[in-house]
C-alpha cells in the first residue's frame, strides 16, 4: 500500500518502520514544549498524508514514555480519516501527578498505525436478532 506524504518540515525524517513487523511508524514533534502535570497540548508532526480510499490512519501514544513518564495522548487512538490532508497533530497528556514533561523537537511522540476499514450501511430494525450475551451489561463478564 502506497501513503502519499508531504513534509511540511524538511528538516525531520519521513516515519519509516523500525523494524520488520512493526504495525506502526513513528511521528515526530516539530516542537520544543513542556506539559505541567494534567496538561494537555497539540503538538504538530510536520507531515501531511493522503491515504488510499478504504484506508484510516490511527494515532496510537508511545509505550516507552507512557511507563517511565506518564505521557499519554487525550484522545487514544486519533483516527485519521482518508480524506484529510491537513498536518498530522498530537493531543499529548502529562499524567504524571508531580513531574513536567519535556518534550524536544525531534522527539518521537506518536505511532501512526494504517489499516483497512470498512463502510458500514446501517440497516434499522424494531429488534435485534438475539446472541448468546443478548443485552447483557457493559464489560466481557456482562455484569456491570
Amino acid at each position: 500500500m502506497k501513503v502519499l506524504i508531504k513534509r511540511l518540515d524538511k528538516e525531520l525524517p519521513i516515519p519509516t518502520y523500525a523494524k520488520p513487523g512493526d504495525a506502526g511508524v513513528d511521528l515526530y514533534s516539530t516542537i520544543e514544549a513542556s506539559l505541567a502535570p494534567g496538561e494537555r497540548k497539540l503538538i504538530p508532526t510536520g507531515i501531511a498524508i493522503a491515504l488510499p480510499p478504504g484506508t484510516a490512519a490511527f494515532v496510537h501514544p508511545r509505550s516507552g514514555r507512557a511507563i517511565t513518564e506518564g505521557l499519554g495522548m487525550v484522545n487514544a487512538p486519533g483516527t485519521v480519516d482518508a480524506a484529510f490532508r491537513g498536518e498530522l497533530k498530537v493531543i499529548l497528556i502529562n499524567h504524571d501527578p508531580e513531574n513536567t514533561i519535556a518534550i524536544k523537537r525531534g522527539e518521537r511522540i506518536a505511532q501512526l498505525v494504517i489499516q483497512r476499514v470498512e463502510h458500514a450501511e446501517f440497516v434499522e430494525l424494531d429488534e435485534l436478532p438475539g446472541s448468546a450475551r443478548g443485552e447483557g451489561g457493559f464489560g466481557s463478564t456482562g455484569k456491570i
